[in-house]
Parts: structure tokens; sequence; C-alpha cells
């Protein structure tokens, strides 16, 4: 089995491998764990399903959001961690039992007629198996047709500053003055913050607003990183490849929280690729299994994104008083705990055919 991508979804799909016997390759350009690429935040249960509490700098059972009229505290009913990255991959990794080669996936390379098996062109030189991912990201580099670019392309835009110190509090700031459509944050991380804007709007550019959020918390703007954030599912097979994580959409519209998700997803391909190694299904049907398996989430997708495209629209005004009304314990605990029901944590426990699982709405 080829899996293309080293991080959040590329690992985890190796990890659920560990114990099948099958002969796993992984492949990335970078080093495991060397290139952070987000805020690096979990659902704490999450990272404690999968092992990985060594890599947690900081922990929050609440959440701060600001408006230009108001900010609001939510007494969350589960914890939200900040991570080390590079821990977490490292920690990933040494429960997978494949290889890792560093080798740059350019696209799908042409197959013989009647060749099963598919074909993966590298800086490298081409590799083949009959079971592959594409876990590499938002470019979807092994999807058919021409890639899609940003500004067309369904994305957000984000870019955040990492700069040393300590703060308490989980904090998010929905303000047009910060950016027209998206959202400001600030996640601590023990030793470091993480202050970024993301930009519903892949047109508009976030440099300025990061730094601008940086110096109203008087702090500087440096170790600057940033990536393109997917806000909308695509298909999560394509020409007999299975997709997981960014390169799938599988990152949640609204909030832009894509790392449980692929974990969730990346687990369900997991098991996919077990069951075709073990022969318990053949390789169309573990396709078709998991593509049905990624469908059955969209209208939570779509719903989260049709809250997306509202919020600009709505008043500051009006935003405020209905934030200041969702404070309130029961309704958080409602609203968040429909949220993680979308990815639950006790999904890395669950057992049998994961295009049999059925999530909670």
């Amino acid at each position: 089995m080829l899996i293309c991508g080293a991080s959040f979804a590329g690992l985890t799909v190796a990890r659920e491998l560990a114990g099948s016997g099958a002969r796993v390759l992984v492949l990335d350009r970078y080093e495991i764990g060397e290139r952070q690429t987000s805020a690096c935040a979990a659902p704490t249960a999450w990272l404690s399903a999968l092992g990985l509490d060594a890599s947690v700098k900081q922990t929050f059972g609440d959440l701060v959001i600001h408006t230009p009229q108001t900010s609001v505290r939510m007494d969350l009913p589960w914890n939200f961690s900040t991570f080390d990255y590079r821990t977490l991959c490292v920690l990933l990794w040494e429960q997978c039992e494949a290889e890792f080669e560093t080798a740059t996936v350019e696209g799908r390379a042409a197959s013989p007629n009647g060749d099963a098996t598919i074909r993966v062109a590298t800086d490298r030189g081409e590799l083949a198996a009959p079971l592959v991912v594409d876990a590499l990201g938002w470019r979807r580099v092994l999807g058919s047709g021409a890639p899609v670019q940003p500004p067309k392309a369904r994305l957000s835009r984000g870019l955040e500053v990492h700069p040393w110190g300590s703060d308490a509090d989980l904090e998010i700031w929905i303000e047009r003055g910060v950016v027209p459509a998206g959202y400001g944050w600030s996640f601590p991380a023990s030793d470091e913050l993480r202050v970024g804007v993301g930009s519903f709007d892949p047109r508009f550019h976030v440099k300025q607003p990061t730094v601008d959020l940086a110096e109203r918390l008087q702090l500087p703007s440096v170790r600057y990183q940033g990536n393109w954030i997917p806000h909308r599912l695509r298909p999560a097979v394509d020409s007999g490849v299975f997709f997981a994580g960014d390169s799938a959409g599988h990152c949640l519209p609204l909030t832009a929280e894509g790392i449980r998700t692929a974990f969730y997803f990346a687990i369900a391909c997991g098991r996919q690729l077990r069951a075709v190694h073990e022969g318990a299904k053949p390789r169309p049907r573990a396709l078709a299994d998991y593509a049905a398996f990624s469908d059955s989430h969209r209208w939570k997708f779509e719903a989260l994104l049709r809250v997306q495209q509202l919020i600009p629209r709505v008043s500051p005004r009006l935003l405020s008083l209905a934030l200041r009304g969702m404070q309130r314990k029961r309704f958080v605990d409602w609203s968040f705990g429909h949220y993680l029901s979308i990815a639950p944590p006790e999904f890395t426990s669950a057992v049998g055919d994961p295009s049999q699982a059925r999530v909670a709405a």
C-alpha cells in the first residue's frame, strides 16, 4: 500500500493498518513532523484516544468570543487542547508499522492496459501499488483532471504568527474590522501564542489583518505560517484512489477545524484498506463503502457552510445579541455536543465496517 502524505491524515491511515501484516510505504516531501501548517489544536478526547497526550501543550475548558459590541465566555462541555506538531507526528509514527521515504508526489502516472495497480509519479521515480491514499492536502495531487487553484477553489485563506508568550484564554474575534468574512484567533500553547486570521473569501489577503491583530494584542509578528483551508467536501475516492483529510475536503466549514476530521476519516479509510488486505472485501467495494461513508456526512458539512455564508451578512449588533443568548450553558452543551458528534472520539475504538457506522446527528 502507498500512502502519500505524512501529516494528520496520512499517519493515521498508516496507524490503522498496524498489525495487519500489510506492507505500507508512506511518502512525503518533508521528514515526519518537519513542517507545521496549522494552529494545531483539537478536542482533548481525540488526542487521548489516539495515545497522543504527550504532545499536549495547553488545555482549555472554555472559549472567549469577541465582537465589536461584546465579549462572551462559553463554558465548553469538552476540553480543547493545543499541541506540539512534531511531537504528535512522531507519536503517531511510533504506532505505525510502515516504511517512510522523502519524495515529492507529482501526480498519477500512466498504467498499462489491464494493470490493476495504480502508478504514482514522484521526483524520485515512479511507484506502483494496488491501494493508494492521497493525504497530501488541499491540492489533491492524485485527483483526476486539472487541479482547481485558488481563488476559484472552495478554500479559505489562513495565516498566523507565533510570538513567544503565554495566556490563559482561547479566543476568537468575529469582527469585520479584523476580516470581512472570517475570524481572528489566539491559541495559546504554553510558551507561545498562535495568533492569526482566516478569511472565508480566498481573494481577501490576510497578512496585514494578522499583523494588525498581533499589534492589537501587543505582540510581535514573528514566525509566520499559513495555508489554504478547504471548506467543502470533495469526492473521497477518484479513479481508484482513496482521499483523506484536506484532499477530500475533510475540514469543517465555519470553524475551519480539520485535524479531528482528518483523524476520523483517515481511520475509516484505514479500516477499508485493512478489509481489502485481509480479503474481507474487494477493492471496488472498499472504495464504494468509503465514498458512501464520507458522503453520509455531507449534509452536516453543508449546514455548517450555510452558517459560514450567513454570518458575514448578519449585522454586528444582531450578532452580539445572538452570542449573548448562545452563552447559556444549556445551549452551549447542546450545540457543542452536536458539533463534536460530527466526528466523535469514540470512533477510534469502534468495531466493524466503518461504512456501517452511524454517527449521531
